[in-house]
This record gives C-alpha cells, structure tokens and sequence, in this order.
C-alpha cells in the first residue's frame, strides 16, 4: 500500500471521527454540589415547608376568628331584639296615657302627629314580633368593623351596615322632630319636644339588628330636637325635603356621627 493510499484512510479515519462526535454530543451532567451548598440547598426547602405550614395555620387561625366574631354579633343582636321586642310590648300604654294628656291640652295637631307615629310604630311592632331573620346569611355579621365613632366619652366601632344604621336613626328622627315641632307650632303650644313621645319612644325605624336600642335612640333624639326645631321655627336650617321626604343635611349629619375610618 502506497503512502497515498495510507493518507487517504487517515483522513477518512478522522473525518468519520469528527462526524460522529458532532451527531451524538456527550450528554452533559450537572456537577455534584458541595456538601456545604447541598446543606444549605436543604436548609432552604425545609424553610420554605415550614413558612407554608405557618400560613396555612394562620388562614385557619384568621377564618376561626371571623367565625367566632360572627358567632357574638349573632347572639349580640338576639338578645338586642328579645329586649326590644319586651320594650315596644310596653309602648301601647305609655302611648295612651300621652294621646290623653294631648287631649286635655287641646293640642289637636300633636295628637293627630302621635296617633300616625304610633300607628306606624304598631306596624313595626308586629313585623319585628313575627319576624324569623336569617343571620347566617346576612353580610353584617361577617365583616369586620371599617369605622370608629365617639359617644358620651367612649369610642365605638362598627361596619358600614352598623354606620347606615346609625345614619338612619338621625334622619328618621330629623322627619318625627319637624312633624312634632310643626303640630306643636300649629297648636300655638310653647318649644318643647322633650314632651313628644317620639322622642321619648326614639324607636320608629329600629328592628333590633346592626346597633344597640339605645345607640338607635340616641341618634334619633339627635335627629328629632333637631327636626322639632326646624319644624316649629317654619325652616330649614338643619335639614331639607327633597322628594317628598325630610332629612338633615350632610354636613349636619357628619357632624354628628363624626365617623373615622379604621385603619
């Protein structure tokens, strides 16, 4: 065999090398780590499982106390109505004695106001009395407070249900304080709605739920001495009526909750 020939299987030799190192590449093998980065590669995931089990106790810890706060606000407002309903059961006789009292007075126009108040109040009485309300299902007792507010020196929370419960207290009272102080202006009777007995009753539009009586009745009473001014003077420097309805202003209801958001 000539040298030719000889060079010519060489070159063969190493091209068929070449080709086949290029058609099958050497799978490449990721280099064993170092037993200090395998520890601390350890340490992290069992870091990470123990971060995941603490969240998960606390998403059961936060739904557990939700449900218990849901739990109180429910018995809370059980009792606030088993009160109530024992306290308007009473009403019927304060009621006449009052409606007599207007009568000798010769105050025609406060008893024709109390007898449409109190008409109004019976029909409340009797929904509240045979009333089954479902609170489970009611979004109030499931969310939590947003606002805080100050009365006779100590502060209180509620929800928005709570807060336009509250709201409508001091208007329901702004619209029974202007009839009132109008019938006592029409009578020529003297200013004087602490005698009225919506102000002293304070429970027309309350149902027992989202506040206490007699947070309701307190913020009616704000409302009513309000509207009884407006009502006797023949003004509206409390309030309005728009659409056939009386309400405060805003500026004059904000005042008097003075809500705060919670942060």
């Amino acid at each position: 065999m000539n040298i030719s020939t000889l060079n010519r299987l060489a070159m063969t030799v190493v091209i068929g090398a070449a080709i086949a190192a290029i058609s099958f590449p050497v799978e490449a093998r990721p280099l064993p780590l170092a037993p200090s980065e395998q520890q601390a590669d350890d340490k992290r995931d069992r870091d990470d499982d123990k971060y995941d089990r603490r969240d998960d106790r606390s998403d059961r810890k936060t739904q557990q106390q939700r449900e218990k706060e849901q739990k109180a606000r429910i018995r809370q407002d059980q009792q606030n109505l088993a009160r109530y309903r024992q306290v308007i059961a009473r009403r019927q006789a304060l009621a006449e004695r009052d409606a007599q009292r207007l009568q000798q007075q010769r105050r025609q126009a406060h008893y024709e106001y109390q007898r449409s108040y109190y008409e109004n109040l019976r029909k409340q009485r009797e929904r509240v009395q045979s009333s089954r309300y479902d609170y489970d299902n009611d979004p109030y007792y499931r969310t939590p407070p947003t606002y805080r507010y100050r009365r006779a020196g100590r502060y209180y929370q509620t929800n928005q249900y709570g807060a336009d419960i509250l709201r409508q207290a001091l208007n329901y009272g702004y619209q029974q304080g202007y009839q009132a102080g109008r019938a006592d202006r029409r009578d020529r009777w003297r200013f004087d709605y602490r005698q009225s007995f919506a102000y002293e009753d304070a429970n027309y539009g309350y149902e027992g739920r989202y506040v206490r009586q007699d947070e309701y009745n307190y913020y009616f009473r704000e409302g009513f001495r309000r509207g009884y001014d407006d009502g006797y003077y023949d003004r509206r420097f409390y309030g309005r009526h728009v659409d056939g309805s009386d309400s405060l202003l805003g500026a004059v209801l904000i005042a008097i909750l003075a809500l705060e958001v919670l942060d």
